[in-house]
């Protein structure tokens, strides 16, 4: 059996995070019920939910998907526009020790998504340019 990565996100209305999630992904969720919503993912492959109700906020950074060529990236950014959803571009970058290409997206519970290709490595950790102060790593500055 292959292992399929699962991630249960709680959201505060599931009738504003269903279209998100759909736009985001490009994808139908395969169930929704009373509370509950749940997308399988082939590409990437991912099993997603997500649970109306409990704590919204949490301890992580942020949330992606890595696509493999400039026209999935594109192609993510037409979808994404074309929702009406606001992103951010930050193109040719530096974040993670990697070159790369990304736009960034917020859930309505304030999920931060970057959509991003890796076009190679980079000598830092990266920094923003939309930040200032002591601490402008690329991935911090999309907290909060």
């Amino acid at each position: 059996m292959a292992l399929k990565p699962h991630v249960a996100i709680n959201v505060k209305d599931l009738k504003m995070s269903v279209p998100f999630y759909r736009h985001l992904f490009g994808e139908e969720p395969i169930k929704v019920r009373h509370g509950y919503a749940k997308f399988a993912l082939n590409e990437p492959v991912l099993n997603i939910t997500l649970n109306e109700g409990g704590q919204v906020t949490g301890g992580f950074n942020h949330l992606g998907i890595q696509v493999g060529s400039s026209e999935e990236l594109l192609a993510a950014k037409e979808r994404l526009k074309g929702a009406g959803l606001a992103f951010f571009d930050e193109m040719d970058t530096a974040c993670c020790y990697a070159r790369q290409d990304k736009i960034w997206v917020t859930s309505p519970d304030g999920h931060r998504w970057e959509v991003f290709l890796v076009k190679g490595d980079a000598e830092s950790f990266g920094t923003s340019p939309v930040t200032s102060g002591a601490d402008n790593r690329c991935c911090p500055h999309r907290q909060g």
